[in-house]
């Protein structure tokens, strides 16, 4: 399975999925961005990135290890939480944990980096963990074959490429 994220500044981001089994590619509507990933308890849009536009910021703590930003929706009724709460490694600058508190003030869901490895001398989450605390599910999501500064063309980015990758990119 291959997800391909275009991020606009100005616009939704565009999403496809590519789906070997069925040689299926879909485009993913804006409107799913919070709906589930591919069954999982992760949505798209925790894989692809929030846009930082969409949320106003608050530094709420300092601690020896983690910055804890609280991000408050802009636009409340697009989503489901009325804020999360990051916690950002002051080391690595990653995210770490994101903690989702639904209007009545409840944690019901938590992102967390479960593994950090430096790769070609990137902090990388090769490891992470998505809970819904209201039914009890969780998924890990395992990262591997990781590499950085590939200097691959731009067009190998495209819907046409995910479903007939360029063999010469390919290791």
């Amino acid at each position: 399975m291959t997800l391909l994220v275009w991020k606009h500044q100005d616009r939704d981001d565009d999403r496809w999925l590519y789906l070997p089994a069925l040689d299926l590619v879909k485009r993913i509507a804006a409107s799913d961005k919070r709906t589930s990933f591919v069954g999982s308890d992760f949505f798209y849009e925790d894989i692809s990135g929030r846009s930082i536009d969409a949320d106003s910021h608050e530094l709420i703590e300092t601690t020896d290890n983690y910055y804890v930003v609280r991000n408050k929706p802009k636009r409340p009724g697009e989503v489901e939480f009325a804020y999360y709460d990051v916690y950002i490694h002051k080391q690595s600058f990653l995210p770490v944990r994101t903690e989702y508190i639904d209007d009545s003030d409840n944690l019901y869901r938590r992102y967390t980096a479960l593994a950090v490895e430096n790769i070609q001398g990137y902090p990388t989450v090769v490891k992470a963990r998505m809970e819904n605390l209201r039914n009890g599910g969780t998924t890990e999501l395992t990262y591997s074959g990781i590499d950085y500064d590939l200097s691959l063309p731009e067009d190998v980015f495209s819907e046409r490429y995910l479903r007939r990758a360029p063999r010469e990119y390919l290791q």
